[in-house]
């Protein structure tokens, strides 16, 4: 009998030091889900189209990032950076008292996941990046911009201030919809936005048809770790033979030549390796969900399976076939 999609969810609260980790757990909540992570300005809501064409034996558990969606911003004073953000993964393995997790980022997401898996192995048990390989790399342009973001990070702090005792400028839901869509250069179409803007705004209280952005300004100003291609190779050599998939939006920059050394690499020692192209641009995994399910299903599948006799294979084809 075929599976319902997955709709059904229950919102999760996680306790941190500066308040909360918001997030939803889709799905079967007997077992360790996949920790799904978002990317930077997005919140959980980019998974929206592709959860529900996931295995109903697995659940997924995605997680707003600090200062992102419905999550804690960091207190005032302070500055988002990688190695912050990648501690998410460990509070909610801590959590959860789980010993592995399954990871699946996009974009900014797929960077923690990778820096986590390389740098801890032992707790992954497989991987699944969404248009990324690689955190960027640094040059003497990016020193330039970390000057700048340093000084614009100030003026976000001043907005925060700002906004305790006067509400930010609001707008209707259709222009914040055109806003968005132009910020990601269309990578969002204006018929996607909406899965973005329902975690990202507030109403306005003054105008009560308008909404303002409610996400960290500060977290646009973010730094990553220093990185370069040896450091990837290093990194990748620590994957050995971790299940891990790649999915590439066609038209996307996000992977280009400076990941083909690590994909080279992980094609020729890692056997469990997986590399795809699906159509469309960075936030491929929302906007053509159903060609990525058709990856992403049959590596869960292999990596990890349901127990005997719980599932049936020609169901699942059914629902990938159907985009359901």
């Amino acid at each position: 009998m075929l599976s319902p999609p997955r709709t059904q969810y229950d919102d999760v609260r996680i306790a941190t030091p500066y308040g909360y980790l918001s997030g939803r757990w889709y799905g079967n909540r007997k077992e360790r889900p996949i920790l799904a992570i978002h990317g930077w300005q997005d919140n959980l809501g980019s998974f929206d189209t592709l959860i529900p064409l996931l295995p109903d034996y697995l659940g997924v558990l995605c997680i707003d990032l600090p200062g992102h969606g419905y999550s804690s911003a960091l207190p005032a004073g302070m500055h988002y950076s990688a190695d912050d953000w990648v501690l998410v993964i460990s509070r909610v393995m801590k959590e959860y008292n789980w010993p592995k997790v399954s990871l699946m980022g996009h974009s900014l997401g797929g960077v923690l996941s990778y820096l986590h898996t390389t740098l801890a192995p032992h707790t992954v048990d497989m991987a699944i990046m969404l248009d990324i390989v690689l955190p960027p790399f640094d040059s003497p342009e990016s020193l330039l911009t970390i000057a700048t973001s340093m000084e614009k990070h100030l003026v976000e702090e001043d907005r925060n201030w700002l906004a305790k005792v006067q509400e930010p400028p609001s707008y209707t839901m259709e222009q914040l919809r055109v806003a968005l869509s132009r910020g990601t250069f269309n990578s969002v179409p204006l018929e996607f936005a909406q899965h973005l803007l329902n975690r990202s705004v507030r109403q306005s209280k003054l105008y009560p048809n308008k909404f303002y952005f409610s996400r960290d300004g500060r977290a646009k100003y973010h730094t990553l770790l220093p990185f370069c291609a040896e450091k990837g190779i290093e990194l990748a050599k620590r994957l050995k033979d971790k299940p891990y998939l790649v999915i590439k939006g066609s038209d996307s920059p996000f992977i280009d030549e400076r990941s083909a050394e690590v994909i080279d690499f992980l094609y020729a020692h890692n056997p469990h390796f997986e590399f795809y192209e699906v159509a469309g641009l960075h936030h491929v995994h929302l906007t053509n969900a159903a060609e990525c399910a058709k990856h992403i299903v049959p590596f869960l599948r292999r990596h990890r399976p349901p127990p005997i006799g719980s599932w049936s294979l020609a169901d699942e084809d059914t629902k990938l076939s159907k985009g359901k």
